[in-house]
């Protein structure tokens, strides 16, 4: 069934419900990020403080991420995932009433970046929650024998909601402007609240419950740190977005280099996501599982290739065609890596190794887009777009060379052990 049935995972009823509030909430998240990116660019005019919002997200997110790994093994899952939206919808409101031209004009400008960086803050702890609460949750809702399937449409609903949220965010900031994009955004989180309810109540698998926290973390960061493909996994994919990490500079190309607008800037910033989308339907057909390691490899290499054609070109659809397959590739990973983690991770430590996850991987984004602000700042934009396609090639070369074992993973004996298992 996991290998004939492309939509097998789409036969349990909570899942279907899961995807429609993951999709929400990364909707929600992904609109919100290009919404505060273009308000805080154009009060600045400053291509670090681009930079700063990833910084001010990335420092509760990988300082707590372990601590909520912990948390999130030792709790029932629905639960603390409804605490994490309603913590989202808090910052959605700040931020609805930090751009309401009514109340900003009694506030100093320099007043209300620095209250957007606070409340992108407090997103940042909301996210140390959020993920592993997210991947933990998954497990519980299908069965093992289809996590490949349950995967690639988990994956394509985050990349449908990371398509549709830019563009949004592009096209409401044009046509409502930043204030009431907020509002839109502020429903979507609680439409994802509501599809929340929908879902039952989960065991907690976690055997030592009350265990000491600091060993509880340390058993965490040993099976990472033991089980090669899962290490590698993170750490490539962490290397690609930490310098690949060319979206953060996108109000940039759109305001200065290729003057596309607030519409280009949406269709620029969802051209990544429609070519992951495309790539993960696709793969519901002709699974990933086989060769994972040679194809994990390929695809970054592939990514950073397509990062350095964006970051030379001055034609617009030409950067277009660059960020869709910069997608493509990225799809590939995204799918392979989530497999990777789903099958290799046992259930009483999914939070713990999802939190790691969040802090090579997640975090990343928004290190990578502090890293692009900042070398653009001293390099220049395009110099340091080249510059950062360019590290993810060495990186990937540098891989393959010193581990062969990775470039032989093959996620075949596990998906047949899990279904021999059930």
């Amino acid at each position: 069934m996991a290998k004939k049935d492309p939509y097998a995972a789409l036969r349990y009823r909570e899942f279907n419900v899961f995807l429609l509030m993951r999709f929400a909430m990364v909707f929600a998240w992904s609109m919100q990020f290009v919404v505060i990116e273009w308000e805080v660019y154009s009060i600045t005019k400053n291509p670090l403080s681009l930079g700063i919002i990833g910084l001010m997200e990335v420092i509760p997110a990988v300082t707590l991420a372990l601590f909520a790994g912990h948390i999130v093994d030792q709790k029932e899952k629905r639960s603390l995932l409804f605490k994490c939206l309603l913590g989202f919808s808090v910052v959605s409101i700040g931020l609805f009433l930090l751009t309401w031209p009514r109340l900003t004009q009694f506030i100093d400008t320099n007043y209300t970046l620095y209250f957007i960086y606070f409340l992108v803050f407090l997103g940042g702890i909301v996210r140390a929650f959020l993920g592993p609460t997210i991947f933990s949750l998954f497990a519980l809702i299908i069965p093992k024998k289809i996590y490949p399937n349950a995967a690639t449409w988990s994956s394509s609903v985050w990349q449908m909601g990371a398509v549709v949220g830019p563009a949004a965010g592009g096209f409401t900031i044009n046509l409502i402007g930043v204030h009431w994009s907020m509002c839109v955004i502020f429903g979507f989180s609680l439409f994802a609240l509501i599809c929340l309810f929908q879902i039952e109540r989960k065991p907690i698998l976690n055997t030592k419950i009350g265990e000491p926290i600091l060993q509880s973390l340390k058993e965490g960061i040993h099976f990472v740190k033991n089980n090669k493909a899962v290490l590698g996994a993170l750490s490539l994919d962490m290397i690609a977005v930490l310098f690949g990490g060319a979206v953060a500079l996108l109000p940039i190309y759109a305001q200065d280099i290729l003057e596309v607008g607030p519409e280009g800037f949406g269709i620029l910033r969802a051209a990544p996501a429609v070519g992951a989308l495309i790539t993960m339907f696709t793969s519901a057909y002709f699974p990933l599982y086989k060769n994972a390691g040679m194809k994990l490899l390929a695809a970054i290499f592939g990514f950073g290739i397509c990062i350095m054609i964006f970051g030379l070109s001055t034609t617009f659809w030409l950067s277009v065609a660059a960020l869709f397959m910069s997608g493509v590739t990225d799809g590939i990973s995204m799918i392979i890596r989530q497999t990777i983690l789903q099958l290799k991770t046992p259930d009483a430590m999914r939070g713990r190794v999802a939190s790691v996850n969040s802090m090579f991987v997640g975090s990343s984004n928004e290190l990578g887009a502090f890293e692009s602000g900042l070398t653009a700042k001293l390099m220049g934009t395009v110099t340091a777009v080249v510059f950062g396609g360019s590290m993810t090639l060495i990186t990937v070369v540098f891989t393959g060379i010193i581990s062969p074992k990775f470039r032989k993973l093959d996620l075949r004996k596990d998906l047949e052990e899990h279904e021999a298992l059930e």
